[in-house]
């Protein structure tokens, strides 16, 4: 799909620059770029790349404009700019209908614009609503409920009940809705307890490769409107993550923990159950997470890299902290017995 200049710069609301008739196809790079390629520039390590691109034209800020002598598109923000040109430049595009090789059920009611991929199996009661896409081998349980312009790449499953929203992207081998880890121990051995709630997933909502989103014990397991999770995350039962929250990959989420709107939890870190994190926290990457976050902000627990030789010498102090510190009381007593 093509687009001229002075277009893309209309549909991102931004000031074309040079030649605004020039012809963009498609984006790439500033390194890789052509003559009709558009990229982007945020600043950093990449100016002599922009210097020297083969670019059509450059999304930038006002005050980079000077340092590129090809056609711009300014703005304020350019990488939302161009994830929003890149979208135009690539839609999403599908044919409707069923293809032989899957399976569905009578009463599954599946709109006609929507495109269900070979081997799929669709149960009993499920909807599919408009301009929705599943690929390949997904597995859609009993009345599951899947909103307009939706996508599931192949291999994704979808458990009893489970609701996504409108304009959701669910990434190959997703698991959304099974059991959540409930057991009861019965003097040594675990019992089981049914995992009877759904889980409800908003609109807007990413889900990455290979994360797990468990059904709630009794009540519902919830993902807020824009919420973007990463690649291998663990989500547990009753879980509620708020609005427009983004988590990175490999986080892991123990059960009834709630999270507000608008946080950021960078990869790795790991969050007990029972605890409810307030809107606008940013936990950085490797920490713990181990008690409730009543105020905004940034927060860290993760132990930074170092070499191997000072963090061992920095772990042996901190095995001694206890009785420095102990000493430490003592000589102050002393100190203010005088």
């Amino acid at each position: 799909m093509s687009h001229t200049l002075a277009e893309l710069a209309n549909y991102v609301g931004g000031r074309a620059e040079g030649d605004v008739t020039c012809v963009i196809d498609n984006v790439a790079s500033l390194g890789s770029a052509g003559s009709r390629h558009l990229s982007f520039f945020t600043g950093g390590k990449h100016k002599d790349s922009l210097a020297t691109t083969g670019a059509g034209a450059v999304v930038l800020s006002a005050k980079h404009a000077e340092l590129s002598s090809t056609n711009l598109i300014i703005v304020d923000n350019p990488l939302l700019a161009f994830a929003k040109i890149a979208q135009k430049l690539n839609p999403q595009e599908h044919l409707p209908g069923i293809h032989p090789d899957a399976t569905v059920e009578s009463d599954a009611v599946i709109d006609a614009t929507a495109c269900v991929g070979a081997q799929c199996v669709i149960a009993s009661g499920v909807q599919i609503e408009a301009g929705v896409v599943i690929s390949a081998s997904c597995v859609i349980e009993k009345n599951c409920v899947i909103g307009k312009n939706s996508r599931l790449h192949a291999n994704v499953t979808l458990n009893d009940e489970t609701t996504i929203g409108k304009n959701c992207v669910i990434h190959s081998g997703a698991v959304i809705g099974g059991d959540g880890f409930g057991m009861a121990n019965d003097e040594g051995r675990w019992i089981k307890i049914p995992q009877l709630g759904r889980v409800v997933i908003g609109d807007d909502v990413e889900v990455g490769a290979n994360t797990t989103i468990d059904r709630g014990t009794l009540d519902d397991t919830v993902i807020g409107n824009g919420v973007k999770l990463d690649n291998q995350i663990q989500i547990a039962h009753n879980v509620c993550i708020g609005d427009h929250t983004a988590i990175a990959g490999c986080v892991g989420i123990a059960g009834s923990t709630s999270i507000g709107r608008y946080c950021t939890i960078a990869g790795g870190v790991g969050i007990v159950g029972q605890i409810e994190i307030a809107d606008n926290v940013h936990i950085t990457a490797a920490s713990v997470v181990t008690q409730s976050i009543a105020n905004s902000g940034a927060y860290s627990s993760g132990t930074p890299l170092q070499e191997n030789a000072k963090w061992q010498r920095n772990f042996v102090r901190f095995r001694q902290l206890d009785e420095t510190y102990k000493k430490l009381k003592r000589i102050e007593k002393q100190i203010n017995n005088k």
